[in-house]
């Protein structure tokens, strides 16, 4: 996507969640000025939506999320995609961190910036997420949040049983082993015992055979290799099962789903798609990692576009 010279730049945010500090950028759609201001729509322009992203598994927001965020903000819709705590440039330690608790909790306080924000329209709000972000923003609209309006979820993390079948067998008990070692550590207050994310060969916390490259096609040229998380996320990640209160959502949902994904098997997408009162699942023939690149970043975008203008614009 070409550069827009008139397309002002994301405003960075710090706003609270749990007693520590989040960072984000607020898109703001471009609207004709004569006043100079920049702050909040001109008088009798109505504010504009709200759509709150946050990344997948172990991933901060300059991982890929802009360009998302342009997409929707070229069709009228702000956009706050942040970080989590323990990632990117939000508090919390130890470093990369991953709980789902702790994520859902943000995504919370991420709602609650937006309502509060005199530029944002905060009873129009949509919720995106990709991946693990995929199952924070089904569990996030089973309780029916303020203000959602809209849910995509895409290729959706749904359960940590069907993720955790599908990794590689001959790594599962090591992984399990090194997640309860890491746990036990925590409790005596010892430093984490990490895992790489991605690796060529050998045990990491993503392992399927596309993950190496898929994930750090998403890390920017300027930004450093992402670094290990602790080991146990293995054990967060088989304990997560957000799709398991699907049909408490009344939230028209769009789920985007990955017909060979090898992270998040499609079988128990497809299932919990089957039990949305308000919601669609629509597939596409790829891989875990390729809707953020070329023809179908293009495809998948522009069909989580048009849902959210469709229900948040009208």
């Amino acid at each position: 996507m070409s550069a827009d010279p008139e397309r002002s730049e994301p405003v960075k945010l710090s706003f609270p969640s749990e007693g520590g500090s989040l960072e984000g950028d607020l898109y703001l759609p471009r609207v004709d000025r004569t006043d100079g201001t920049e702050d909040r729509p001109p008088a009798g322009r109505p504010r504009p939506p709200v759509v709150v992203m946050a990344h997948g598994i172990g991933a901060e927001r300059r991982y890929g999320l802009a360009a998302f965020a342009e997409r929707f903000r070229d069709h009228g819709l702000a956009v706050l995609v942040f970080d989590y705590r323990h990632f990117g440039g939000s508090s919390g330690n130890p470093r990369r961190l991953v709980s789902p608790a702790r994520q859902l909790a943000d995504y919370r306080a991420a709602l609650a910036c937006v309502r509060g924000d005199p530029r944002l329209d905060g009873s129009r709000i949509g919720l995106w997420g990709t991946s693990f972000s995929g199952g924070h923003v089904l569990r996030t609209a089973a309780d029916a949040p303020g203000g959602v309006k809209a849910v995509v979820s895409q290729i959706p993390f749904v359960s940590g049983l069907a993720s955790s079948l599908a990794y590689p067998f001959r790594y599962q008990l090591p992984a399990i082993a090194l997640g309860l070692t890491d746990a036990a550590r925590s409790v005596f207050g010892l430093p984490p015992l990490t895992v790489p994310i991605v690796r060529k060969r050998g045990l990491a916390l993503l392992a399927s055979p596309d993950s190496h490259d898929g994930y750090l096609s998403l890390v920017p040229d300027d930004a450093p290799p992402p670094g290990p998380v602790p080991a146990r996320t293995f054990l967060q990640v088989l304990r997560y099962h957000p799709g398991r209160r699907a049909a408490r959502i009344r939230i028209p949902t769009l789920i985007l789903g990955a017909s060979d994904d090898r992270v998040c098997p499609i079988g128990a997408t497809r299932r919990v798609a089957r039990r949305l009162r308000n919601g669609q699942l629509e597939e596409f023939p790829i891989g875990h990692f390729d809707a953020y690149h070329g023809e179908w970043f293009e495809a998948v975008s522009a069909r989580a576009t048009e849902f959210f203008v469709e229900y948040l614009r009208r």
